[in-house]
């Protein structure tokens, strides 16, 4: 994993972007791809991202930036983060936290922000292992957490 690159979502990597998981029957805690990629369409500030190792395609990101936004965890932050089964605990996620809050300074800002569906099989974990303290704010029955971009 060596050789972690984020490229934007093209009609070359669609296909292989929504075949990662989950998939239809899969318990997983995230949604599929293809509801971000739908979110993406209709919401201008939405920023989806593959992430790639070499040519393949291991993982998906897609953040939103839009300080206008009313709830305050949506203005800056991750809004979906998928990593393919293979590829899970050799720093892709981690990578992809790291290019958002590199996007984010980028852009000016001082934090992101992340939900979390809370539970034993949740992302919970890793996100706080990533930087990211809770805020103690439920959004949508999710957990709020936010990384502090120093």
């Amino acid at each position: 994993m060596a050789n972690l690159q984020l490229a934007e979502l093209t009609v070359d990597n669609l296909s292989d972007a929504l075949r990662l998981p989950p998939q239809a029957d899969d318990v997983e805690p995230v949604s599929p791809v293809a509801w971000s990629v739908a979110e993406a369409y209709v919401n201008p500030t939405a920023w989806p991202r593959v992430i790639l190792d070499g040519d393949e395609v291991v993982g998906f990101v897609m953040a939103n930036w839009n300080p206008d936004e009313e709830i305050p965890e949506f203005r800056a932050g991750i809004w979906r983060l998928n990593v393919a089964r293979e590829a899970r605990m050799r720093g892709v996620g981690r990578f992809a936290v790291e290019q958002v809050a590199d996007e984010a300074r980028r852009r000016g800002l001082d934090r992101i922000t992340v939900l979390w569906v809370p539970g034993p099989d949740g992302p919970e974990e890793f996100y706080l292992r990533c930087g990211f303290r809770k805020t103690g704010n439920i959004v949508f029955d999710e957990v709020a957490g936010e990384l502090l971009l120093g």
